[in-house]
C-alpha cells in the first residue's frame, strides 16, 4: 500500500518489541508507518483530539474515543498476572498493610485516564471505606521515589515496577490485577490499539493484518528488535526488559479472541455501572474491518 499511517505508541519494551517489524518495513505489503513514541497519557490525549491514525491507548480511555476510533483485535496489552500494584512504605503495627489504611491518604497515580487508575477506583470503592484522600498525577518514573521519600502515602504503579519495587524498599499493598482476576475470572485489559474509523474498511483490515504479523515476526525473530527495544527501554536492566516482554506480549496480543473481548466488556460495563465511564453502545467494540 502507498498510504503512510501515523502511529503513536509507548516506548515500553512490549510495544517496541511488538511493532518493531512493522515500523521498520519488515512486513511485505504492510502499510508504511510514521511512528511517534510517547507515554500513554500523551497518546490518550492524542486519541481525544484525533491526533494520529493508529494509537496505543488505555482501555479506560476507549469509551471516550469510540466515535472516531475502532478497537483493533490485536496488538494491545491484556493478560493475567500483569495488573497494576498499589505500593506503600513498610510501617510497624498490626494493621500496617490493611487496605483501609488508605482512607484519607494521598495516592500518586500515573494518569487519571489510565486503566490502572480505573482498576484502582473500582477496587477502592469496596476496599477503602470512606475513600482515599488526595489523588495526584505524577510521571510514572517519579511515583516510587515519591512513596519512598514520604511525599505521598501510596503509589499506583504499572509495567516494570512489578519487578523493581523491592529496590525502593516498598511494600505491595495490593495487586489490583490479582484482585480483578479473583473477582471476575477474566484477564486484565490494560492497553488497546485503536485506528481511525475514517481510514475505511480496506485500510483497517490491512492495519489489523500488519499488527498481527508484527507480533508473530517478533516471536519468531526476537533478536531482530533487541537493539531497538534496548534503545527505548528507559534504562531498564536487560533481565527486566525480558520479564516485561514475556509478561505483556502474549496470546491476547496476537488476537484478543472472545476471552479478551469478554474482559474488555466486563471492565467497561462495570465502570459504566459505577458512573466512572460513559456506557459503550452495543456493537461499538466490533471491528469494522472484519
Amino acid at each position: 500500500m502507498d498510504q503512510r499511517l501515523t502511529f503513536a505508541h509507548s516506548p515500553c519494551p512490549n510495544d517496541t518489541f511488538t511493532f518493531h517489524a512493522w515500523s521498520h518495513g519488515l512486513l511485505p505489503g504492510a502499510p508504511a508507518l510514521e511512528v511517534t513514541l510517547a507515554d500513554i497519557d500523551v497518546t490518550n490525549g492524542l486519541a481525544e483530539r484525533g491526533g494520529a491514525d493508529l494509537l496505543k491507548i488505555s482501555y479506560a480511555a476507549l469509551p471516550h474515543v469510540l466515535d472516531r476510533y475502532a478497537l483493533l483485535p490485536c496488538g494491545g496489552a491484556l493478560g493475567r498476572g500483569c495488573g497494576p500494584l498499589v505500593l506503600t512504605r513498610p510501617e510497624d503495627g498490626p494493621d500496617a498493610f490493611a487496605p483501609a489504611r488508605l482512607a484519607g491518604r494521598t495516592v500518586a497515580v500515573p494518569g487519571d485516564r489510565s486503566t490502572a487508575y480505573l482498576l484502582f477506583r473500582l477496587w477502592a470503592a469496596r476496599a477503602v471505606p470512606g475513600g482515599v484522600g488526595e489523588v495526584v498525577v505524577l510521571p510514572f518514573a517519579e511515583i516510587m521515589p515519591a512513596v519512598r521519600d514520604g511525599r505521598v502515602d501510596a503509589g499506583l504503579v504499572i509495567h516494570e515496577a512489578r519487578f523493581t519495587y523491592p529496590r525502593y524498599g516498598l511494600h505491595r499493598l495490593v495487586d489490583l490485577g490479582a484482585a480483578w482476576e479473583a473477582d471476575t475470572g477474566r484477564p486484565i485489559p490494560l492497553g488497546a490499539i485503536v485506528a481511525r474509523r475514517d481510514l475505511g474498511a480496506q485500510t483497517l483490515r490491512a492495519a489489523h493484518r500488519a499488527a498481527a504479523a508484527s507480533v508473530r515476526f517478533a516471536w519468531r525473530r526476537p533478536a531482530a528488535s533487541a537493539a531497538y527495544v534496548r534503545a527505548h527501554a528507559q534504562e531498564m536492566a536487560p533481565e527486566v526488559v525480558e520479564q516485561h516482554i514475556g509478561l505483556y506480549v502474549n496470546g491476547y496480543t496476537a488476537e484478543l479472541g472472545e476471552d479478551g473481548y469478554g474482559a474488555v466488556r466486563e471492565l467497561l460495563g462495570r465502570a459504566a455501572a459505577e458512573g466512572l465511564l460513559p456506557p459503550v453502545a452495543p456493537g461499538a467494540l466490533d471491528f469494522p474491518g472484519a
